[in-house]
């Protein structure tokens, strides 16, 4: 009797919430092992994984810091001489530190510097803040607001003069300087670094002759003298400012608005100097502005409930696909000297979208404090592109800014959407490089200036992605690129070298991984950053004709390792159609057992942007790797309608259907890994994902309700109608119609997860943040509301005051989907009120 009872105990366990019965060898939940890589702790393992370089003006030379499991090292690299030298002795610089800050340093554990090159970089300056508290000096309370001789007498703020009297401390600064090669630092002065607010509203002039602000939607001015003062003390009442214009009102004005702020901060800050975005000429003579009228665009709101003592609404201008209302754009070129301005002639009745093509910074500029946004031609054309609203017509344009006069140079047409890049000048701006998908794969073209198609410089089944550098003397074109090597990952991304007249192109850092490159000025040299999900990453400096000149660093992942950390695994498949290929990356438990069964368990995204398969190594593991270690195997793969790094037809798959494009190939993949692996159990299959994976993964469980039985939906935009007309218009598509009266209207029809409500049959939860206001969270709330009306079970959370990231809630997140899938799925469900797996990370000393 006795061992009839364990049977039918055994039998009972065995069987999952599903009511199938599960394998006799089945993987249980491992939260410790989850927890053991989470965030706070990956920290303390994974440190640099890429070198970052530090571009400097004079010579071919680069800094960089690397962190390792020893601590952080700065070096200097000397490209021309293959030379590479640490910065300074660590224990020289601590011992310098301890003796002038009398904090005790050690060479492992010294802050982390800012640094400003000096003295024709030959010397570097940092400050360092001690332990030590001083008395605020008077003139930094008059930078706070706080007059020398006043007291604050209103019936908000009270400042007793006691209290005037009493001196305010803080932690004392060290402003220091260290002469490359010397044996010291020389202390210039205590004074903290100044404070920069000013970045909030101040676009400065290249030459710095004038600064623009907005203030109450108009455009206001100061200059030089007067910036300086409000960069001192911004309420300083001697500053002297200027108001341009007087036709600026609320969202058709002339920089400001408000979005992320709720209706107090809104009226807070009204008279508040805010921010103008717009574009410089190199001679700071003129200042172009794109001015939006979106008022007649309706609103959209969320409710804060947390943040303060009465909940706050924040309202904010929001356009939905379909909408008949659009915001109309207008380019104005504003002339310094005469303070006068003129519209860029376009045509003000068609919905449309402009870009103005902006020049890149050099990467010997990249750290400077201030970088101009300057129009893309020095000459003072003003280039840049309009998008019809439904994104199938693109023009290339330039203008006049004399006398705003436009002339179109480029045409591009597809019945998809039109993606675009940023243009190249060369040669004296009597050429430029212009990037298209017209014959289905992303390739360079050569233009004149006016328009004339002169060659392409590359061609064939594959994709350019963007221009790095031009050697005009060379005549060479230095661009990145997928797909190009047969036999890898078409993914991989590489650099390349192509002629100006056009040619097969040159691999600069082969390899069969991804890689990164920052150039040099010119594109002499470039440090390449090589990975792959499945080996440890490496950084590496190159030549232009791609020689190998320095190996610079290899990660430091011994602490992981040590830690148990195995590397995931790759695999290509094929999509539903069975002849296009699908790549993706399968992980496993790190306590693996091949006797055993598992859940699956796949992380998606649908594109098209992007796709959720990471292909380097990547330390942000919550999503794959962590819930793996819990007793699953996680798998993300790609699909037919996603990521635009293949072909235009790859990537355009899903286009006038934007919910079921890619679950078939989801479905199938699947299918494929359970059959080449007896350790996954397709009888309990999970499917999770954020934002566009959280509209996927619901939708996947509602279309083949049989296959996916679990299923985490977070922040998902299940009802595209709703979401921002952008998004949705361009990958779904917008149909636009006139009628007999010659009247415009835009047709948008688009399948909703919450039609097929009544389809679920497994276990779905819907996570979302109740302020989010990219995903709205009336998406999820509308499935939700879906799914009682069809009288189904499932599972809701709202996320108080967290945005569509979830911000400091995403541990806590992860933790419900760990719960979620460990129920539902190994059947061992989470009892306890404290999840003790976020707590121990956690100092409890409250």
């Amino acid at each position: 009797m006795k061992n009839i009872l364990m049977l039918s105990v055994m039998a009972v366990l065995s069987f999952n919430l599903q009511g199938q019965e599960a394998p006799n060898k089945t993987a249980a939940n491992n939260y410790a092992l989850a927890a053991k890589f989470s965030p706070t702790q990956l920290a303390k393992m994974v440190h640099s994984t890429e070198v970052n370089p530090h571009w400097l003006k004079n010579g071919n030379r680069f800094w960089y810091q690397y962190k390792t499991t020893q601590g952080s090292n700065y070096y200097m690299v000397d490209a021309d001489n293959r030379s590479k030298t640490a910065l300074f002795n660590n224990d020289k610089m601590a011992a310098w530190l301890t003796e002038i800050t009398k904090d005790p340093y050690d060479g492992q554990h010294l802050p982390k510097f800012d640094f400003e090159f000096v003295k024709n970089e030959t010397a570097i300056r940092f400050r360092v803040t001690a332990t030590e508290m001083v008395a605020v000096k008077k003139d930094s309370l008059n930078n706070q607001g706080v007059q020398k001789d006043s007291v604050v007498k209103d019936s908000t703020k009270k400042l007793a003069a006691k209290d005037l009297k009493k001196p305010k401390k803080e932690k004392k600064v060290y402003h220091l300087e260290y002469r490359l090669g010397g044996n010291g630092l020389t202390l210039l002065s205590n004074e903290k670094e100044a404070e920069k607010d000013y970045k909030k509203w101040a676009n400065i002039a290249p030459d710095s002759s004038i600064v623009l602000f907005s203030k109450e939607f108009n455009l206001y001015w100061m200059d030089k003298e007067n910036f300086l003062k409000a960069v001192k003390n911004e309420k300083d009442s001697t500053v002297v400012e200027h108001q341009w214009t007087t036709d600026g009102e609320e969202e058709f004005g002339y920089g400001g608005g408000n979005r992320g702020d709720d209706n107090e901060e809104v009226e807070k800050k009204k008279k508040d100097r805010t921010s103008i975005y717009g574009h410089w000429t190199d001679n700071a003579q003129k200042f172009i502005f794109q001015k939006t009228d979106s008022r007649m665009i309706k609103d959209l709101w969320v409710i804060n409930s947390v943040a303060k003592k009465r909940p706050t609404l924040e309202t904010y201008k929001y356009h939905m696909p379909g909408e008949l209302e659009y915001a109309k754009k207008e380019l104005l070129v504003f002339d310094i000297p005469s303070k006068s301005h003129i519209k860029i002639a376009l045509d003000t009745v068609a919905q449309q979208n402009i870009s103005v093509y902006t020049r890149p910074t050099k990467p010997s500029s990249e750290d400077d404090d201030f970088k101009p946004r300057l129009i893309l031609s020095k000459k003072g054309d003003l280039y840049f592109n309009v998008i019809s609203r439904d994104r199938k017509k693109m023009d290339v344009r330039v203008a006049n800014l004399e006398t705003g006069a436009v002339k179109v140079l480029i045409e591009e047409r597809m019945n998809t959407y039109i993606e675009d890049r940023d243009p190249v000048l060369i040669k004296n701006e009597t050429e430029l490089l212009h990037w298209s998908e017209r014959d289905g794969w992303a390739h360079f073209y050569r233009y004149t200036s006016q328009g004339k198609l002169i060659n392409r410089l590359t061609t064939g089944s594959f994709h350019s992605e963007a221009i790095k550098g031009v050697n005009e003397k060379t005549g060479t074109v230095y661009f990145s690129a997928h797909g190009v090597q047969n036999g890898i990952d078409p993914y991989y991304q590489h650099l390349y070298a192509v002629p100006l007249s056009g040619s097969v192109p040159k691999i600069l850092n082969a390899g069969d991984y991804t890689a990164s490159t920052n150039p040099s000025n010119g594109h002499r040299y470039f440090v390449s950053n090589y990975s792959r999900v499945d080996s440890t990453p490496k950084s590496e400096l190159r030549s232009e004709t791609g020689a190998l000149l320095m190996s610079l660093e290899t990660a430091d992942l011994s602490a992981l390792f040590a830690a148990g950390y195995q590397f995931p695994e790759t695999f290509k498949v094929k999509a539903d159609d069975g002849i296009t290929d699908i790549y993706g990356v399968l992980y496993k438990p790190f306590d693996f057992d091949e006797n055993k069964q598992y859940p699956l368990l796949e992380y998606v995204y649908p594109g098209p942007q992007t796709e959720a398969v990471n292909k380097e190594f990547s330390v942000r593991m919550d999503r794959m790797d962590r819930m793996a270690q819990l007793g699953f195997i996680v798998a993300t793969m790609g699909n037919r309608g996603g990521h635009p790094d293949r072909s235009k037809w790859y990537h355009n798959y899903g286009y006038g259907n934007l919910r079921d494009y890619g679950l078939a190939d989801k479905k199938y993949v699947a299918e494929q890994l359970a059959d080449r692996h007896a350790f996954i159990d397709l009888d309990r299959v999970g499917i999770f994902g954020h934002s566009g994976g959280g509209f996927m993964s619901t939708a996947a469980i509602l279309v083949y309700p049989d296959f996916f039985k679990v299923a985490v939906s977070a922040a998902g935009n299940h009802d595209n109608s709703m979401y921002n007309s952008w998004w949705s218009e361009t990958h779904h598509g917008v149909l636009e119609e006139m009628n007999d009266k010659g009247e415009v209207t835009y047709q948008y029809d688009i399948d909703k997860n919450q039609s097929l409500a009544t389809n679920l049959k497994g276990q779905l939860l819907l996570v979302t943040g109740d302020i989010d206001n990219n995903v709205h969270p009336g998406a999820t709330i509308r499935m939700a509301n879906a799914l009682i009306k069809a009288n189904k079970r499932f599972d809701f959370k709202l996320l108080p005051g967290q945005r569509h990231g979830f911000g400091d809630m995403t541990e806590y997140s992860f933790w419900l989907r760990a719960d979620h899938f460990s129920r539902h799925l190994l059947g061992v469900p989470a009892t306890a009120i404290d999840i003790k797996e976020i707590n121990k990370d956690i100092p409890q000393n409250k």
